[in-house]
């Protein structure tokens, strides 16, 4: 655990999962704590506060209050061009997330997973297999309960394995923290609205994950993604690599032979493809990638292969709905940029019902034309403002439909759809402007299905 500066005051923005676990981790630690929100906080976050006798405010910002903190442990979600932010800034104090904090509170090793895409499911996979292993092994970071907060409640005592997913956002708010194994799925434009529309400047917060690496940890990453192959040539990189790849290249620590994918690091691991709990080709990377974690940790590999193959997988991702008079409805609403769109789309193999749009972050749709023209029959739109869906699209497929409810796209699509047709909802685009979050649209759409 690494000795830190002594801080008196910390200051929390944002009382949400990370918010709320980072002030009762504080408090624990003795800290000054004081929370602050812009926005109304949840009912169950306020009990929390109240319970550890936390000082909180919503609805506002009290700058006396919050400018004279040491340190700023900002949630993930608040934007840097926030006037709160640009005035901390100012003032030269820190900003930091909720995982650089809790991170200075665990000896654990740490098992961090980061990506455009595959975040999730790659994080639930490996979190799966440790626990098959039989170690004490936590999850956390942008799913779950917090790390804060988990730390705080004493989970620390009994962990060995930290499994964390992690989003740019999180990783720009770190510095000392340091990931044992290091993950990247991808890089993809996404939430580049965030970056100033600069891909350079996302592709190196991807990268973040793999500083104050040493010698000996393992940063694993995608060999057939040009971003990261290209930021790799210009870093000098530490810690141990590891490439996957579906090609049959077998200087990668994980590749495809004979539809099988082999560990290289393990003697006689394979696994058939056809085997695999998750189909479509991103699932074959999240497997490989998950496989090369538990080849690093020397899982065997009869565990390796069973945990992938009956893995049940993540909800909101490709997730198999029910059939309505032949119509098979699928909730991919966690595909919240094109690249995640494109991989669903691949993965279909009837005539696609598409439901798509939301608030659109920089998206680019070239990638997704050849697969919407094969397809696709109908695009049912679902936003405030669709023109750019509209626009892209509109000589691409036969039909295309408006809607602003979940209620709306779910009707047109059955209205529109066929049996032995798959009405598909992976938006490429973030929910905010009609639901709270993924996961809201998703639970929406299911239950529209089942009102059908």
């Amino acid at each position: 655990m690494k000795k830190t500066k002594k801080i008196k005051r910390i200051v929390i923005l944002g009382a949400g999962e990370s918010g709320v676990g980072a002030a009762i981790l504080a408090k624990n630690k003795g800290y000054e704590i004081f929370v602050s929100d812009f926005s109304k906080i949840k009912s169950k976050y306020k009990k929390l506060l109240n319970t550890y006798s936390i000082q909180f405010e919503e609805n506002g910002h009290s700058e006396n209050l919050i400018l004279t903190a040491d340190e700023i442990v900002k949630s993930p979600g608040i934007s840097e061009k926030a006037e709160i932010i640009t005035k901390i800034r100012n003032r030269n104090i820190r900003i930091i997330s909720e995982i650089e904090f809790a991170g200075r509170y665990t000896d654990a090793v740490k098992i961090c997973i980061t990506g455009s895409n595959g975040k999730t499911t790659t994080t639930l996979l490996i979190y799966e297999m440790l626990k098959n292993s039989g170690f004490r092994v936590g999850l956390a970071g942008n799913i779950g309960k917090s790390l804060a907060y988990q730390i705080a409640n004493e989970a620390e005592e009994k962990i060995q394995y930290w499994v964390i997913e992690l989003s740019s956002f999180q990783l720009d708010g770190m510095y000392d923290f340091k990931a044992e194994i290091a993950t990247l799925m991808n890089i993809t434009p996404d939430h580049l609205d965030r970056y100033n529309y600069n891909m350079k400047e996302y592709i190196e917060s991807k990268f973040r994950i793999i500083q104050n690496q040493t010698k000996n940890d393992h940063f694993i990453y995608c060999g057939d993604d040009q971003a990261i192959f290209d930021e790799i040539q210009r870093l000098n990189i530490n810690s141990k690599k590891h490439s996957f790849t579906l090609s049959n290249n077998k200087n990668n620590s994980a590749y495809m032979e004979n539809n099988r994918f082999f560990l290289k690091e393990i003697e006689d691991c394979s696994v058939a493809i056809e085997n695999l709990s998750l189909k479509g080709k991103h699932n074959v990377y999240n497997s490989m990638a998950a496989g090369i974690v538990g080849s690093t940790l020397k899982i065997r590999k009869e565990v390796i292969r069973k945990s992938l193959e009956n893995f049940k997988g993540v909800e909101h991702r490709l997730e198999y709905h029910i059939k309505v008079r032949g119509i098979q409805f699928i909730n991919d609403s966690k595909a919240t940029n094109v690249n995640s769109t494109w991989y669903a789309l691949e993965s279909m193999k009837t005539p696609v019902v598409w439901i798509a749009g939301g608030i659109d972050k920089g998206n680019d749709y070239k990638i997704l034309h050849d697969l919407v023209k094969d397809k696709v029959k109908t695009l049912i739109c679902l936003g405030k403002n669709n023109s750019k869906l509209v626009e892209y699209f509109k000589d691409i497929v036969d039909e295309i439909i408006e809607t602003d409810s979940m209620e709306k796209a779910v009707n047109e699509a059955y209205n529109h759809g066929m049996p032995d047709d798959t009405v598909l909802l992976s938006p490429a685009c973030a929910s905010f402007d009609l639901f709270n979050n993924y996961e809201d649209r998703g639970t929406q759409f299911k239950e529209e299905v089942r009102n059908l």
